[in-house]
C-alpha cells in the first residue's frame, strides 16, 4: 500500500477508530518505561459500560489483555459477569488513566499511570466514544480526572459516597490483593454497594 493510499484509508476512518489507531502508536511517555511501550485499550462504539482504571499491571503489559490477573477475576466478581462478557468490547469498554505499565517502585509495587497520558487523550476519548449506560471509576486517579473535583479526599470517602454519583457513574476501590485490609475494614462495600453494581451491570448489558 503506497503511503498516499494509507494516508486517504486514514482519513476515511470513523473517528473512534482512528483516535485507537493514535493510542496505539503513542510514544510520548517511551522515555519513561522501563519494561517498554505497549499502550492497551478495549473500546468499541457499541459498549454499553466502561471500566476507567489506573494502569496496565506487569501480567497485562505481557499479555496485552487488560485485568488479566488476579484483579481482574476480583472486579468481574463483585459486577457478576463472567471472562466472555468482560471481553466483549460491544459490550464493555476498558481503559486507563495510563495506557502503558509504568514499572515498579522502590517497594516493588506499581508506579502510578505516567502524567503525560492523561491530558493526552482523557477528553478526547470521551468526547469520541458514545454516552456509556454506566462508568465504573477504578481507583484514585480515575476519581480526581472523571469525578471533575466532585471526589472525596481519600477512596474511602469517595466510594462511601457512591450514592452520589449514581446511576451513570460507580466509584470503586482498585480490585488488587493489596486492599483486602480495606475490604475488610469497610464491610459496607459488599454488603451495600456490590449488590447494587451488580444490578447496574445487568439492566446496562440489557
Amino acid at each position: 500500500m503506497t503511503r498516499e493510499r494509507s494516508a486517504r484509508n486514514y482519513r476515511r476512518m470513523d473517528p473512534l477508530a482512528a483516535l485507537l489507531r493514535d493510542i496505539r502508536a503513542c510514544r510520548i511517555c517511551e522515555a519513561h518505561l522501563p519494561h517498554g511501550v505497549r499502550p492497551i485499550i478495549r473500546a468499541s462504539a457499541k459498549a454499553k459500560i466502561c471500566i476507567v482504571a489506573q494502569a496496565p499491571g506487569i501480567r497485562v503489559h505481557e499479555t496485552g489483555l487488560s485485568f488479566n490477573d488476579p484483579s481482574g477475576d476480583r472486579l468481574r466478581e463483585w459486577m457478576g459477569i463472567d471472562r466472555d462478557v468482560f471481553y466483549d468490547e460491544s459490550r464493555v469498554a476498558i481503559l486507563g488513566m495510563g495506557f502503558c505499565f509504568p514499572g515498579y517502585d522502590v517497594h516493588g509495587g506499581d508506579l502510578p499511570p505516567r502524567k503525560e497520558c492523561a491530558p493526552a487523550w482523557q477528553d478526547k476519548l470521551f468526547a469520541t466514544l458514545p454516552p456509556f449506560k454506566l462508568t465504573l471509576l477504578v481507583g484514585t486517579y480515575s476519581f480526581k480526572w472523571h469525578l471533575r473535583g466532585r471526589a472525596k479526599g481519600n477512596v474511602t470517602d469517595t466510594v462511601k459516597a457512591w450514592r452520589e454519583y449514581r446511576p451513570q457513574i460507580i466509584p470503586l476501590p482498585h480490585p488488587s490483593w493489596r486492599n483486602n485490609v480495606w475490604l475488610k475494614k469497610n464491610p459496607w462495600f459488599a454488603d451495600e454497594l456490590l449488590p447494587y453494581l451488580r444490578r447496574r451491570v445487568k439492566a446496562a448489558l440489557r
